[in-house]
């Protein structure tokens, strides 16, 4: 498998607070990676680098050849690297469908002269959305609430909703953030069946999460930081037998 995304040497700071240092590591294609860390890791400064949320101090990053380094968050969604967030972040007043064309948003053309005039490559750019809307509420099993309130939602099914529109960008490499937070274990095995579900789509998957039950059950590799640096990476049985990562998690007796 080639590497889909190649991150190197990436340091990020916030004043004299070092997040993440020197960090360096692969993502598959066609993989589902992910990066663990206790609380306070670096992990989401790490994402927020990759998907142009934050300009890396230094270190490149790489997807599909392209240096995302200084480049807009949504020219990243453009070339197929697209997020979800730790924090639920929904239009709670549009209906779900509506959510999830919004997703639609970076694979479209129309502008204001097509929303006025409403040619025919307008209406067709307008049928073809609302069928790849559809086809994700569809997939995500989140049909039956089409034309709902995302804000009426359980809890469970706008995580859901979220990796819906996310899924309408057709990304090719899928970022979520701590996308079990919150959810019982019902829903944590609904979720683990959906991740595998996208990566048989042809999506390669990132995630964090501190759910050590559904990465250790769903992830081919597994980085593992600690205070931003990286201590560990490989199998989740590599990464669950490692000594620097036992004491990372539970501490070590000082004896």
């Amino acid at each position: 498998m080639a590497a889909l995304l190649d991150v190197r040497d990436l340091t990020h700071t916030f004043g004299g607070l070092t997040a993440v240092n020197e960090l360096s590591f692969q993502v598959q294609e066609g993989s589902i990676a992910s990066l663990i860390g206790p609380n306070g890791a670096g992990k989401t400064t790490v994402f927020n680098c990759i998907t142009g949320m934050y300009r890396p101090r230094q270190g490149s990053v790489v997807f599909r050849g392209h240096s995302l380094r200084g480049m807009r968050p949504h020219r990243i969604a453009q070339l197929g690297l697209v997020r979800t967030f730790q924090s639920i972040r929904l239009f709670p007043n549009m209906t779900v469908v509506d959510n999830v064309l919004a997703g639609r948003h970076c694979r479209t053309r129309s502008g204001v002269a097509g929303a006025i005039f409403r040619p025919p490559s307008q209406l067709r750019e307008e049928r073809e959305s609302l069928q790849a809307a559809d086809e994700m509420l569809d997939f995500v099993e989140l049909t039956a609430h089409r034309d709902d309130l995302a804000a009426g939602l359980s809890y469970g099914d706008q995580r859901r909703l979220e990796i819906a529109r996310a899924l309408a960008t057709q990304p090719t490499l899928l970022v979520l953030d701590e996308p079990a937070a919150g959810m019982n274990p019902a829903e944590k095995d609904r979720l683990a069946g959906l991740i595998h579900r996208i990566r048989d789509r042809g999506v390669t998957v990132l995630l964090i999460d501190h759910d050590m039950r559904l990465i250790m059950g769903i992830s081919d590799h597994v980085t593992v930081l600690n205070y931003g640096r990286k201590i560990a990476e490989g199998t989740p049985r590599e990464v669950q037998s490692n000594p620097a990562v036992i004491e990372a998690y539970l501490g070590a007796d000082e004896e």
